[in-house]
């Protein structure tokens, strides 16, 4: 369980950390991506993203 909320939250920060480039390809802007202001900064909390590049990853290991 602690092992899946750590990589849950590694995938958030990575994901955060490449907005600007994934947003050119489309994520970020997925039904479940929330992006909200608290305190003056923007905060972007990209669920479905995350969901997905998951899934896809999860895909490509196993084929491999």
């Amino acid at each position: 369980m602690i092992r899946w909320l750590l990589a849950t939250f590694v995938a958030l920060v990575v994901i955060n950390s490449f907005t600007p480039w994934l947003r050119r390809l489309g994520l970020g802007r997925l039904p479940g991506d929330f992006q909200f202001k608290l305190f003056g900064r923007d905060v972007f909390v990209p669920l479905a993203s995350t969901v997905l590049i998951s899934v896809l990853v999860s895909l490509i290991v196993k084929w491999l």
